[in-house]
């Protein structure tokens, strides 16, 4: 079958069903990271690979920039899972036209995000390659149980943290070169410099709030989905309840929530959790100083995956997120 019609997750799946999982690994494929078992400990791996062109544009993204973000969505999966990040591993695949001074910046955006979560860079490799390419591994510690995907029960409500469509909107008005409106500073460095919720993700796993949890990397609407299979159930969204932030609010125009419901790379944790815990969950909102939104509920599986608009009407959404392999062009989530 050809990788266009088999898809990205469909690639994972089958890959999935090929390659057992050890018995030391108690969650193998199919989750934001992998969790493994030591003697006395347990632990998190994840790994993602950036390509020059398809996940990156060097004419509008600096190599400070790109280091951060390079740590930055590896942190996200460590904190959708309830963990504690610890070690990095990075190779690179380098252009022969690269300098030493450029490399320095592009490890310098990886220590400054490094420090703030008490990550060690550990090893990696290194070649030469026609493009930039960059392989990171995160291992990090398990000190409470995973926040899998597939926890979440018909009647539990759905919460998104801080706003979305930010990243998506902000890549937008890259390629737009609409550069100077007000507002889309903010948008380019939500775009360039993603903040993981590694606190709230770690908390929720302590208090045993989240019944599922993902982050959003590929569009709000298409994690939701891989929450809804792997929980067996459906999804009401509420459009007026999205959080958006004032300058998307200011810059999206007739887009409207599209970005917020289908842009990815925000790297906001979507968790679910039961109507009982709302107070806790208030709660934890006010602790942690990061917003908490409740967008939606939990259905069952027959219902499907569904967004109303404020009158409760079902709202048509013509894309439904990032798939590698699908999309058409090789660089965009919009």
């Amino acid at each position: 079958m050809k990788l266009s019609r088999l898809g990205e997750f469909g690639l994972i799946n089958r890959v999935r069903r090929t390659i057992p999982p050890s018995r030391d690994v108690g969650l193998g494929i199919g989750d934001d990271a992998a969790w493994v078992r030591a003697k006395t400990d347990s632990f998190f791996v994840t790994a993602d690979l950036l390509l020059e062109d398809v996940h990156f544009d060097l004419n509008w993204t600096s190599l400070s920039d790109l280091g951060y973000k390079t740590l930055a969505v590896n942190l996200s999966d460590i904190a959708a899972m309830g963990g504690v990040p610890a070690y990095l591993t990075l190779s690179l695949g380098i252009p022969r036209h690269f300098t030493s001074k450029k490399l320095d910046h592009f490890y310098h955006g990886i220590e400054s995000l490094a420090v703030q979560h008490n990550v060690a860079v550990v090893g990696g490799d290194i070649s030469v390659a026609d493009k930039l390419l960059i392989s990171a591994c995160l291992i990090g510690h398990a000190p409470y149980r995973p926040i899998r995907r597939s926890g979440a029960k018909p009647r539990n409500d759905i919460y998104v943290t801080g706003t979305l469509g930010d990243s998506a909107l902000g890549l937008h008005l890259l390629k737009s070169k609409m550069l100077r409106q007000r507002g889309a500073a903010y948008l380019l460095k939500r775009h360039h410099k993603p903040t993981p919720r590694l606190a709230i993700g770690a908390l929720l796993a302590r208090k045993g709030l989240a019944t599922a949890m993902i982050d959003v990397s590929d569009g709000l609407l298409q994690d939701l989905g891989h929450i809804c299979r792997a929980s067996l159930i459906g999804a009401r969204i509420w459009e007026e309840a999205l959080p958006l932030s004032r300058a998307y609010r200011e810059l999206a125009g007739n887009e409207g929530t599209r970005y917020a419901l289908t842009g990815g790379e925000d790297y906001e944790l979507l968790f679910c959790a039961r109507q009982s815990d709302r107070q806790l969950i208030d709660q934890l909102q006010r602790r942690v100083k990061v917003p908490l939104t409740r967008i939606g509920a939990c259905v069952p599986a027959k219902q499907g995956i569904y967004c109303l608009d404020r009158s409760g009407k079902p709202i048509s959404v013509p894309v439904i997120g990032h798939d590698h392999f699908k999309s058409k062009t090789s660089d965009s989530n919009d």
